[in-house]
Formats: structure tokens, sequence, C-alpha cells
């Protein structure tokens, strides 16, 4: 089993955990090489935010990362629930750079159909970061669903089917682990970003493909070789 980068591109932190989070530490068990980038401070829309909160929650961050097995956490600073605001461009020039410098061969990222306004442009961001050129590397692309956000989304946006799954029975308590680290990103049940509501929802995703738990995706560029020696 040859290693691979792997690229996990969010908006917010706390999103790569509910989004991949056990799909992340299978990846890391594996030796693939995870890195994760944050794109937004995922603070001000909350209310005022200085550097002491903004350092407490990446620490949360970089603290949830270590619980999945993954050592490489990178932070950008686009406004919370405000990238809308922020031309496009300097969004994917940020994204184009870290593909560029990770080659990733597996990218997971947002849901274009979700609620939440940053999510959508980190969809687009990415995908237009990794548009398929002829001087492109084969990678796959998948889009993850995120509790409160993928399913709040209306029905006006594009909704979420997916037809790829990753059994993470193995995985599942290190993500919700994981996603006890962000002390006050987690919410009390029926909160779908409750510890409970995370472990409802894989497991739910695992009886659709016959696992006792799963995360899962929409793939949204799947590029392979295939050879015949």
């Amino acid at each position: 089993m040859t290693p691979v980068s792997v690229a996990a591109i969010f908006a917010h932190p706390d999103d790569e955990v509910l989004g991949c989070g056990a799909a992340l530490a299978l990846h890391a068990d594996r030796g693939d090489t995870v890195q994760i980038l944050i794109l937004a401070t995922g603070l001000a829309a909350r209310g005022p935010a200085g550097a002491p909160e903004l350092g407490a929650l990446r620490r949360q961050a970089e603290a949830a990362a270590r619980v999945l097995g993954v050592g490489a956490i990178e932070f950008g600073d686009f406004p919370d629930n405000a990238m809308d605001t922020v031309p496009l461009i300097e969004v994917v020039r940020t994204v184009e750079t870290f593909v560029q410098r990770t080659a990733p061969a597996i990218i997971y990222t947002h849901h274009g159909g979700d609620l939440n306004v940053d999510h959508r442009v980190t969809h687009l961001a990415v995908a237009t970061a990794c548009r398929p050129t002829p001087q492109a590397a084969d990678r796959e692309i998948f889009a993850c669903e995120v509790p409160s956000s993928t399913e709040w989304a209306p029905s006006t946006l594009t909704n979420f089917v997916p037809t790829d799954f990753v059994d993470v029975s193995a995985t599942l308590d290190r993500k919700v682990a994981a996603l006890k680290c962000y002390a006050d990103e987690i919410r009390p049940w029926p909160h779908p970003r409750s510890s409970e509501g995370v472990r409802f929802l894989a497991r739910w995703r695992g009886a659709q493909c016959g696992r006792d738990a799963a995360e899962s995706f929409m793939p949204m560029r799947r590029v392979r070789q295939l050879t015949t020696s």
C-alpha cells in the first residue's frame, strides 16, 4: 500500500472533523500524509473576537488534529460567515498555493449546497483551484456533509446525495473525541453537532452501505489512469 498525500480544505475550525474526521484518521493510520487548511477565522459571526479568542480556537483545532493523528494544519484569515464579501479569486489563490505545495492525490472539502455561505465559497474555490487543465495532476476530490449546514440547506440549493462511503467503524470514537476538543463548538443533543448526532449520522450512513458506521461523500471529480501492464 503506497502512501498518498491527502488534503482537507474547509471553511471553519471543526468542519474538518465533522465532515471527514474519521476518514482522515484512517488515512493517517495508513501512513498517508494528511494536511488540513482552514480558510476562515470561525469566530467573528458570533460577536467581537480578538487575538486571544482566535488563538484559543486554533489551539483547539491543533488538538483535534492530533487526536486524529494529523500533524499539519494551517489557517487562513478570511472573514467568518462573510467569505462571499471577498473576491473569489483571492480564496482561489490561497487554495491554489496550498494545493501546489502539498500536491494531494485526494482532497476533501465542502458540499456546494450547504446552508453556510463560507462552505459554498470554499467549494467553489477548491473546484476552481483544481480545475482539470491538461497540466493538472490526477486526483480525487470529494464533497463532505457537515452536520447543521448540509442538512439544514433549503431545497432551492443542491441536495447532498452521497454515492461514496468510507467504513469508519474503527475510527468513529476518535472523530467524536476530536470534536470534543472544540469545547465552544459542540452542542448538546438533539443538535446535529453533538456527540450523539455525529454517532447517529455515522450509523445511518453505515446502514446505507452495509457497515457499522460510515462517512459519506459526493465525488466532485475523479481522474484515474488505468494501465494494461
